[in-house]
């Protein structure tokens, strides 16, 4: 069961005032991702925010324009003698114009939410993009620290979720206008009111920051139990993982944990909600105080004479829309505060530079490699592990050779290949290339001079076509070249035999998929290699779930096909491993025994040992 998790505490204040810095660099993205849209909803909220004062001062002179007409000596005439005579001329010309006001100031409002649509989705697609832009730069190591992966699964959060931001920041520009605008009308008449409403909302705001402070606290310390959650839920419904969950009868056991999780993450919610109702009740009355006061402090000075009823109306809404305005005005401040809070998750992400990277004076990749790889006392520690993966590797890579790394689970054969393709830098010693350091080279060039296939291999949910091509994104629409790479790989009878080829969508995620077995898929996978033209070629066990001729025969061919190539391939069948050049056996780490298949045998050892031990198992 997971250890319980403490109450959140609210951020500290000057916590929360210092992620107001995030909201530069958050509006130069707003910008970067449509700056004509950006300038329109400003110039479209800039014209509204002058709306409700207007409305308001014209509905006084209506009042005021009715009063005046209802004062006058005799009997009002009739209708259509009152129109013809222009006495309504002033009436409804004001009428006309109030009317004018709220048209525009709707159809403003609609321009506005269009507007504001339109930069938030082309605010979404960008953040995105940068997100998974920033994603690849960054190095393996991080993509496998759990602190890592939290930070990822916030940042991605905000991509989504933080683009209503947009719209609170541009709609407190329009709100403190119209506040500026209904200030300076009510200053004359009243000025220490509008002193008395935003003290009054004071508290009321303080408390909205606490509970949002809170919200984030919650959320943020939860980022691994909402990790979890995601996982159960695609654990218990999934393609992937129906066959065990049916035959072990997972789903109790899931759903039960699930439920554990969601409902305590439910009760910490709840706890928060409650006190936010609570309190924010109790705050918002004195704001609802402070107004009345305004109010009554108005309608006596109106029974003295002092203000017209077109007065009195004009300044009851004016107080009424700026109560409204202020609350609105701290509110927002305070949910812009909390949501900066959640851009550090953004950003923090951003912030994360790879260690893995190009050198300003990189040099490109020999073409031919003519001398090959060396390690030199190569040693390499995964991030808080105590054990080293590989330690004193000295060996040599020739140009044109072929070999193969054995040994037992553990023994370091995928660190050594992770290494020599440079997705992690030595903690020891160093790796040469034709004489220099291998982090002298352009990282993208010698990633491209590469053909890597791992056991672990992703199925893509394409084409057959494209799950090939993605070895060479750059030929995607290379048919021959994909064609000719499915053949060296065996993979074109696969293909052969789909209804639409490879044109046809694999995998089970979309409708129109068609599943392969586990020994197509890695066809198709070891395909990507083949579409490259690399110097060097790397398989790690990616015919695991091939049988024994198969794989004989993938091997095979990958032996033609590697000639004058720098190759480098893992396989537990010591049967197709006998090909190779020369034999690597690794043991804790660390290289126990080189050469061929018949010198490794006849010097005894681990390698013969493991030899027959499976050979026994054919016999």
């Amino acid at each position: 069961m997971p250890p319980p998790i403490p109450p959140a505490a609210p951020l500290k204040l000057r916590e929360r005032f210092r992620a107001l810095r995030n909201l530069p660099p958050f509006l130069r993205m707003i910008w970067q991702a449509s700056s004509t849209l950006a300038l329109c909803s400003l110039g479209l909220r800039l014209v509204r925010s002058l709306m409700p004062v207007a409305m308001l001062y014209v509905g006084k002179l209506i009042i005021d324009e009715a009063v005046r007409l209802a004062g006058l000596p005799g009997t009002f005439p009739p209708l259509e003698q009152a129109l013809a005579s222009g006495l309504l001329g002033q009436l409804l010309l004001l009428l006309g114009i109030e009317l004018s006001l709220a048209i525009g100031s709707d159809l403003l409002g609609r321009l506005v939410g269009y507007a504001d649509s339109l930069l938030s989705e082309l605010f979404t697609n960008a953040s995105s993009i940068r997100l998974m832009e920033h994603a690849a730069k960054l190095d393996l190591e991080d993509f496998e620290d759990p602190d890592v992966q939290d930070k990822l699964d916030r940042a991605r959060r905000q991509t989504l979720g933080r683009s209503n931001l947009m719209s609170l920041l541009f709609g407190q520009l329009q709100d403190a206008i119209t506040v500026t605008s209904l200030a300076v009308g009510l200053v004359i008449y009243a000025p220490w009111l509008i002193a008395l409403l935003a003290l009054a909302l004071v508290p009321a705001f303080l408390g909205e920051s606490h509970f949002n402070a809170i919200g984030y606290s919650l959320n943020f310390q939860w980022t691994p139990e909402r990790r979890q959650l995601d996982y159960l839920r695609q654990t218990g419904a999934s393609v992937e993982t129906a066959k065990e969950v049916k035959i072990f009868n997972l789903h109790r056991f899931l759903i039960e944990r699930y439920r554990m999780l969601a409902a305590r993450f439910y009760l910490a919610n709840r706890r928060l909600a409650r006190k936010r109702a609570l309190w924010g009740t109790l705050l918002a009355a004195l704001g609802t105080l402070g107004y009345y006061v305004a109010y009554g402090y108005i309608a006596w000075r109106t029974v003295r004479g002092d203000f017209s009823i077109g007065d009195l109306t004009f300044l009851a809404g004016s107080f009424q829309r700026l109560r409204q305005l202020l609350e609105g005005l701290l509110t927002g401040f305070s949910q812009v505060a909390s949501q900066a809070m959640y851009l550090d998750d953004l950003f923090s992400f951003f912030a994360i530079e790879p260690e893995i990277h190009s050198r300003p004076d990189a040099l490109p990749v020999p073409r031919p490699i003519r001398e090959g790889f060396v390690f030199e006392n190569v040693g390499f520690r995964y991030p808080e592990a105590e054990r080293w993966a590989v330690r004193h590797l000295d060996f040599q890579l020739h140009a044109g050779e072929v070999i193969a790394l054995v040994g037992e689970n553990g023994a370091g054969k995928t660190t050594l290949v992770k290494l020599l393709a440079r997705l992690y830098d030595p903690d020891e010693g160093r790796i040469l290339l034709d004489g220099h350091d291998l982090r002298d080279y352009d990282l993208d060039e010698l990633r491209a001079n590469m053909g890597v296939i791992f056991q672990d291999f992703v199925r893509y949910n394409l084409t057959a076509g494209e799950n090939i091509g993605v070895g060479l994104v750059e030929a995607m629409d290379d048919q021959p070249r994909i064609e000719d790479a499915a053949h060296r790989a065996l993979a074109d009878a696969v293909i052969d035999s789909l209804p639409e080829a490879y044109a046809q969508q694999i995998g089970r995620r979309f409708k129109t998929g068609v599943d392969l077995s586990g020994g197509q898929w890695q066809k198709i996978a070891i395909a990507r290699a083949y579409m490259r033209d690399a110097q060097v070629m790397i398989l790690d066990e990616p015919t695991a779930a091939l049988d024994a001729r198969a794989e004989y025969e993938v091997f095979q061919r990958f032996k033609e096909l590697s000639d004058k190539r720098t190759a480098v391939l893992i396989s537990h069948r010591f049967s197709s491993v006998r090909m190779a050049d020369r034999i690597l056996v690794l043991a804790d780490g660390r290289i126990e025994a080189s050469g061929t298949h018949e010198q490794l045998m006849a010097a005894g050892g681990r390698y013969a040992e493991l030899f027959e031990l499976q050979a026994a198992g054919y016999r």
